[in-house]
């Protein structure tokens, strides 16, 4: 059994928002569903009520009631501008009963379960229609009334056979009982497709009056190096702040669409204001011609844009310059080093000639140190020029190398 509170509350209502809004994804099907969530007593938490209810039009809340309100509030300026008094009142009626009902059942249900009250429990129902554009007009597609114990499917309403079916052992005796009463099971699918469906046409009209002045989606499209390949680059799309949810995204290729099985998508997901938002991901390479597609309802025509070649996470150009220009500088410093090291000893092989070779040109000699020594051949002479040469091509090396490793860390 859960036990974590977040999960018990959240696991069956996502289940529950998926079935209400995956049918709403494709172009022309809509949904209208009401949730209700109890739980089996008060916790502690903000914005965790021990009964909330809430509508979903295609997948948006548009009103919502808790158990410390106790009333029945809009989530969407349309909704109060068409709705008068009444229907608030209503709502706000309904819900107290309902939640009243959930603070029963959700006894009974625990007590068939085998639980007691020192853990908390959550209770849910989903229930509502989806339709779907036939020609010029809306018809039913499917009516959902479904309950779940703990984020686990415990009853479902078959509308064709207009009976109950258990999901679980805990279940099958409400299942009978409830399959004795076939008026109610008839009034309930009577409800599922004429009455939700009525209400649904009713409401997305109102909500229709919005998205004619909705505005267009806003299109973005970037792209960044892989941090694990950094010769790959992966170009995002990114559509968002549309409402509704049919949307249609492309990415193309020298004009061409790249097939969905190559691209990356995180489907379509809310934003907090209630718009939509999807992005889809591809890998290109620098010198591809690539462009966004995305064709919506509120768009008179298909928005392109297309990428400008930039990379957002690429080492900028000035830093492959500057890096130049440093290796430039250090091989000009180390060649003048050793320019100066061979003028220095030649000057002090002819000023001062009984100077030994081991004398560093920090340490030049002066008339009185030199007095008594041997001459220096020209064989020597030159073997030092040689060494110390060598020395500094080493140095030089010594300091590409770790130049080297720091533009690769770059």
């Amino acid at each position: 059994m859960c036990t974590s509170v977040t999960t018990k509350i959240f696991a069956l209502l996502c289940v529950f928002l998926l079935n209400g809004t995956l049918a709403s994804v494709q172009a022309e099907r809509h949904s209208l569903y009401s949730i209700h969530t109890g739980l089996s007593k008060p916790v502690n938490l903000p914005g965790i009520y021990q009964f909330t209810a809430m509508g979903l039009l295609d997948g948006r809340q548009i009103n919502y009631y808790n158990s410390k309100t106790q009333r029945m509030i809009s989530k969407q300026q349309w909704m109060n501008d068409k709705m008068d008094q009444d229907y608030w009142e209503i709502g706000t009626q309904l819900s107290k009963s309902k939640e009243q009902w959930f603070n029963v059942n959700i006894d009974i249900l625990m007590e068939l379960m085998g639980h007691d009250e020192s853990d908390l429990h959550v209770l849910q129902v989903i229930n509502g229609c989806e339709v779907k554009m036939e020609g010029d007009k809306l018809k039913f597609s499917q009516g959902i009334r479904q309950y779940g114990y703990d984020g686990v499917d415990f009853l479902y309403f078959d509308i064709k056979a207009s009976q109950w079916i258990a999901f679980v052992n805990a279940a099958v005796p409400i299942k009978r009982e409830w399959n004795d009463m076939p008026h109610v099971n008839l009034n309930i699918k009577a409800y599922l497709i004429r009455l939700c469906v009525a209400w649904l046409i009713i409401v997305r009209e109102y909500a229709n009056e919005e998205l004619r002045n909705a505005s267009p989606p806003d299109v973005y499209v970037f792209a960044n190096m892989y941090i694990s390949d950094k010769t790959k680059l992966k170009l995002t799309c990114m559509a968002t702040g549309f409402y509704s949810k049919d949307v249609i995204m492309t990415i193309r290729k020298n004009r061409t669409p790249v097939p969905e099985d190559e691209i990356d998508s995180t489907q379509i997901r809310p934003n907090e204001d209630g718009t939509f938002q999807q992005t889809k991901s591809v890998e290109i390479n620098k010198d591809d011609e690539v462009d966004c597609f995305v064709s919506h309802r509120n768009s008179k025509e298909p928005i392109i844009i297309k990428w400008d070649g930039k990379c957002q996470n690429c080492p900028p150009e000035v830093v492959a310059v500057l890096f130049g220009s440093v290796i430039g500088g250090v091989l000009f410093v180390v060649i003048l080093y050793v320019v100066v090291s061979i003028l220095k000893k030649k000057k002090s092989t002819v000023d001062c000639p009984t100077h030994t070779s081991t004398v560093q040109m920090d340490e030049i000699p002066t008339e009185q140190d030199t007095a008594g020594g041997s001459d220096v051949s020209s064989t020597d002479y030159w073997d030092d020029v040689n060494q110390e040469y060598e020395d500094s091509r080493h140095r030089l090396a010594a300091v590409s190398t770790e130049a080297l490793i720091q533009e690769d860390d770059l």
